[in-house]
């Protein structure tokens, strides 16, 4: 098969998946008929919890009201219905939610800070201490706020990813396959390594070569996966990748 042909079905493959993104997940969160509600929410708030939570620490508040706010903009962009005058929105599913929360921060937070709605909240359970760790590890970062929440973003989407990649290949009975080879994701190859991988996995160099190219081809395609979820049209795929992946390799 040509590259030619690998990449046009790649982008049909993208173009069906338009029938379940994110655009449609949040929609369903915020629609309590719908049966897929409870786990829309769950997605929505596990995947980009946290960049958001880190954008609100960058915006200036501390721990705990940052928590309570991130908190509170999940239940009222649902509460609000925000999600039902969205249909006809145009772009990035990244850019709509970080304007969202920054709308939400300037109406709503002093409403948050004296009600303290955000923090008797279920929607997501969370321990400030491993927060604060790991924001404070990247509390160095010079990058602005916005900028700082998209690479958190790229990292959640690249996460999700290979998690997935992972998960296909316990599931294939390929887990040690995986573990072995997964460090490569994101790296070049030092001298001897895939000799030293290949000794122990029963592989002759070219085989550990030609499945550590298998294993990234794949683990594109699942990345691309989840960036067709967040835009609006399958024509941003490309352009959303390369600006994510220039985010965490820089």
């Amino acid at each position: 098969m040509s590259s030619n042909q690998s990449e046009d079905e790649a982008r049909e493959r993208t173009a069906a998946e338009f029938a379940t993104t994110h655009w449609s997940t949040v929609l369903a969160a915020g629609d309590s008929a719908s049966p897929d509600s409870a786990e829309a929410l769950d997605r929505l708030c596990r995947t980009y919890w946290y960049p958001l939570y880190a954008f609100v620490r960058r915006k200036g508040h501390p721990p705990e009201e940052a928590k309570d706010l991130t908190q509170a903009f999940f239940e009222r962009f649902l509460e609000k219905h925000y999600l039902k005058d969205v249909l006809a929105e145009k772009g990035r599913f990244r850019t709509f939610l970080l304007a969202s929360l920054t709308h939400f921060l300037c109406d709503e937070w002093d409403k948050v800070r004296t009600t303290k709605r955000g923090g008797g909240l279920s929607i997501l359970t969370v321990d400030p201490a491993v927060l604060e760790t790991r924001y404070s590890s990247e509390a160095n970062s010079q990058e602005p706020p916005e900028r700082h929440f998209d690479v958190l973003w790229a990292e959640a989407v690249m996460g999700r990813a290979l998690d997935a990649l992972e998960e296909e290949h316990r599931a294939s009975g390929k887990a040690a396959l995986f573990e072995a080879l997964s460090e490569f994701l994101t790296r070049s190859p030092d001298e001897g390594d895939y000799r030293e991988v290949g000794e122990r996995l029963g592989l002759n160099g070219h085989a550990v070569t030609m499945a550590v190219s298998r294993l990234r081809e794949r683990y594109r395609a699942l990345i691309r996966s989840e960036i067709a979820h967040t835009v609006e049209d399958p024509a941003e795929v490309d352009a959303e990748l390369h600006y994510l992946i220039d985010l965490v390799t820089k």
